[in-house]
């Protein structure tokens, strides 16, 4: 009997439902190179694609059509009818159809014109794509120049060779959104009968909708012949952080790297703020070495210091024997140094308590969409409520967001996009450590990035699970032994077989809502209970990395009720209390509010609009939550790192003189 035509699409998806019986620990077999975030200089040149593309959605029952029909060797409205899509942006909120919804393939292209100028014999040009999800294939004018998979991750190439010069070329990208068993997140792609016979459905079990497109910013940038190709940046301190050390490691690329008789040199100067330069050096013939710093200014967290986040300017020449100036990149860099132990984590030898949030990386239209405007709120906002933290739940954020964090003191726990891991397979645990390779990569030189997180409720007691996360954990540590190493876990810890692989360990649970819905007489003991099961495992520091309950904004009731405005303050209030009981045992490190704003998931009838649980709407306006979160923040800095309190924190009630009245008898 012949296969339907969708039978053959969902084999297009390779669904893969067997669980491997055994997992090897592999090298992963493509490691990430370069990647510098493209900044200008004397040597370079920086030009954004951003704007509005052209795009086709393919039909959900051909996906493969514009391969086979070659639809990137010209035009896209050559072969569909078009539509405007704005790039960065996901497609799915933009028009008023049922894109929203789509699964499998859709293209993108625009035109664009570059300058004789960059024809240049001794220069290079690159196409960079900030991130496109989940899949990407890349062509220019209908020459294949890469492809990528794992959404949220910046990858790029070479272009040179593919260009025209003082003329029009074309951009062309096939973007695929499906997530089967062995993509990083995981999901299932199925055939569903529906009103026209049949139709494909993609299903995931996480907590947020699967957006998708070319969702960062896209860049053709030049650098000369032989560049600058990767900077990585080490700091520490001194016992009493007066002198900061930064050890630097480059690599060049290019012809005269490759030289025996050319010998390369790099002249390094760091300036600080006012723009004084406070060290120099010239590297060695590996191109490494160290800066000590002066009277440095350490990096320090928000509330820790009256001038969190210090940043210096990191400027690098690249020289060729004869002292030519071949390439020019800055950078820059955050002097800190980071310790912990089985109770403590420590910056700058000062003990640290992480409060802060889960957020997503999403609003309105844009999705997933990197947004200038939005992400500057955002850090209003987090610096409003006081927080010094937030993990990048569930997957990894944009490179901008990533420099606001290092610039106004955040850290982060910066988590790949694996969430809800479960049938641990080989080919899963390869896309896995890639991942973490990308990121660590892309993010390693960031002062803010305090810790890896290597998944989010993954299925850590199923078959395999300790053995597939010594293998994850140990690969990350092999990347960067400078950061301890989490995961945000969902598993009871009578159960679960990851933490023994971890450094700090994080556990999310909803008491009083998805635990005992409405029942405000069962958060505080059993999230102590928890808290200290998970230390007498494993002996190990704790975080409380979600707990929270949806709200509706403007819904209120006495006494609480689910859903209101008063139960979400209420059931922060009950956690409060754990907090500091637990605060005082010495190994409970930190608490993070799940989520930092709305956002939107997959539709269910347990979802009006989306998730709920922020403390901030979609539109970041604070809930009454967000007003009681404040004072605790503030409070729990005034405490801990005798920062000062806001003169807005708390509201005039009234004068309270000494009458002498001290009960009810007296009034």
């Amino acid at each position: 009997m012949a296969l339907s035509l969708m039978s053959l699409v969902v084999g297009w998806y390779v669904i893969h439902t067997a669980i491997a019986l055994i997992i090897v620990n592999k090298d992963v077999s493509q490691t990430t190179r370069g990647m510098l975030y493209p900044r200008e200089s004397e040597t370079r040149e920086v030009r954004s694609l951003d704007g509005i593309w052209n795009f086709v959605r393919s039909d959900q029952k051909n996906p493969t059509q514009g391969i086979r029909d070659k639809w990137y060797a010209e035009d896209l409205s050559k072969n569909q009818p078009i539509i405007p899509m704005p790039v960065p942006a996901s497609y799915n909120d933009i028009t008023t159809d049922d894109l929203r919804d789509h699964v499998g393939t859709v293209w993108y292209d625009r035109k664009f014109f570059v300058p004789r100028s960059w024809s240049k014999e001794q220069q290079r040009v690159w196409l960079r794509f900030g991130s496109v999800h989940y899949e990407a294939y890349v062509w220019v004018n209908g020459q294949q120049a890469m492809k990528h998979e794992m959404g949220h991750l910046p990858f790029e190439a070479e272009v040179t060779h593919l260009l025209k010069y003082g003329e029009e070329n074309r951009i062309t990208v096939m973007c695929d959104n499906a997530l089967i068993q062995t993509t990083v997140p995981q999901g299932k792609i199925t055939e569903v009968p529906n009103d026209d016979g049949v139709t494909i459905v993609q299903s995931y079990t996480f907590d947020f909708f699967n957006y998708a497109g070319i969702h960062r910013s896209v860049h053709l940038y030049t650098t000369p012949k032989t560049f600058i190709e990767e900077v990585e940046i080490q700091t520490k301190l001194n016992d009493d952080n007066s002198v900061g050390y930064v050890t630097y490691s480059i690599n060049v690329n290019g012809s005269a790297a490759n030289e025996a008789d050319n010998n390369l040199y790099a002249r390094i100067q760091l300036y600080n703020k006012q723009g004084v330069m406070v060290a120099n050096a010239t590297s060695d013939s590996q191109l490494g070495g160290t800066l000590k710093v002066d009277k440095v200014k350490p990096w320090w967290p928000y509330l820790m210091d009256p001038e969190p986040g210090y940043l210096y300017e990191m400027e690098i020449k690249l020289h060729a024997a004869n002292e030519e100036l071949l390439d020019v990149y800055r950078l820059q860099v955050g002097i800190r140094q980071l310790s912990w132990n089985n109770a403590k984590f420590l910056i700058n030898g000062k003990q640290v308590y992480f409060r802060g949030f889960g957020r997503h990386e999403d609003s309105d239209i844009r999705g997933k969409g990197l947004d200038n405007a939005l992400m500057t709120r955002d850090f209003n906002l987090l610096k409003w409520i006081g927080a010094n933290a937030y993990r990048t739940s569930h997957y990894p954020y944009s490179e901008e967001s990533m420099q606001f964090a290092d610039r106004h003191g955040i850290m982060i726990i910066d988590e790949c996009p694996s969430v809800d891991t479960e049938n641990f397979s080989q080919e899963l645990l390869d896309k896995h450590k890639s991942s973490l390779e990308q990121l660590v990569h892309r993010d390693r030189n960031h002062a803010s990035v305090v810790m890896w997180s290597i998944a989010n409720e993954p299925r850590t007691r199923d078959t395999n699970a300790g053995t597939y996360f010594q293998f994850v954990a140990n690969y990350t540590r092999s990347l960067d032994k400078t950061r301890p190493i989490t995961a945000a876990i969902a598993q009871p810890y009578t159960e679960d077989k990851a933490g023994n692989s971890l450094d700090i360990i994080s556990f999310n649970r909803y008491n009083a809502w998805y635990s005992n819905a409405g029942r405000l007489d069962m958060v505080t003991q059993r999230v102590i209970d928890e808290a200290s099961g998970w230390y007498k495992k494993y002996n190990k520091p704790v975080i409380m990395s979600e707990y929270g309950a949806d709200t509706m904004d403007g819904l209120h009731m006495q006494p609480a009720y689910v859903w209101s405005e008063e139960f979400q303050s209420e059931v922060f209030s009950r956690h409060f209390r754990a907090f500091d009981i637990l605060r005082r045992k010495g190994w409970f490190l930190g608490e993070f509010v799940w989520n930092f704003a709305d956002f939107k998931t997959a539709q269910s009838y347990t979802r009006v609009g989306g998730n709920k649980k922020g403390v901030f709407t979609r539109a970041r306006q604070p809930k009454a939550a967000a007003h009681l979160l404040r004072k605790r923040y503030f409070a729990l800095g005034r405490e801990l790192e005798d920062c000062s309190f806001p003169e807005d924190l708390f509201t005039y009630i009234a004068e309270v003189g000494d009458s002498g009245k001290r009960d009810a008898s007296d009034l």
